[in-house]
């Protein structure tokens, strides 16, 4: 029996789901790091906040699906290694944004340069994995173009991206007056 969310009109809504979502990922997930409070170890609090999340949403709710589809549970060493393997580069690819902004990177300069980047290696690995049934010679020109626009939209992002706003100046810490010390000694 097909699930509803197998519908082909459907993809357009996910893709753009997966679009929204991973275009505040890093901004989000950089906030999250900041609202730690904690310098040293912020980052590394906010991948574990993130591995939770990950729980909740990529185990708990597969399985929802899976056992409401009457799925069978059986997992073929090919189909769970790899899928292992892309959850192991997922999560890498996590802990390495976070890292850059504990390096200092600006969350706009990295999650643009994550965003140009993954497409550029998506589409190589996907050409090495699963070549073109007419060999290297049918890729077409417009899509070493789109490489090429993608380079060069990175790289105008990050050198023209808005300046960010002056940091902040700590609080001014008022004292409270003191009270004056009383020459009579106490008689208790």
């Amino acid at each position: 029996m097909p699930s509803a969310l197998t519908n082909p009109a459907l993809w357009i809504v996910f893709t753009l789901t997966t679009v929204v979502s991973w275009g505040v990922y890093g901004i989000l997930l950089h906030t999250g790091q900041l609202g730690m409070a904690d310098p040293a170890n912020g980052r590394i609090k906010a991948f574990l906040i993130v591995g939770v999340a990950y729980f909740l949403t990529a185990v708990l709710a597969p399985l929802a699906i899976l056992w409401m589809n009457g799925a069978d549970w059986s997992y073929p060493g090919k189909g769970l290694w790899w899928s292992l393997a892309a959850g192991i580069v997922g999560a890498i690819g996590a802990l390495g944004v976070l890292l850059a902004f504990g390096a200092k990177g600006n969350p706009v300069v990295v999650m643009t340069i994550v965003f140009a980047g993954a497409p550029i290696i998506n589409a190589v690995t996907a050409i090495i994995l699963h070549p073109p049934a007419e060999g290297l010679g049918a890729i077409r020109w417009q899509f070493v173009l789109g490489i090429l626009l993608a380079i060069a939209g990175a790289s105008l992002v990050s050198l023209y991206k808005p300046a960010n706003p002056p940091p902040k100046k700590p609080a001014e810490v008022v004292k409270a007056p003191e009270a004056p010390v009383s020459s009579v000694a106490s008689t208790r």
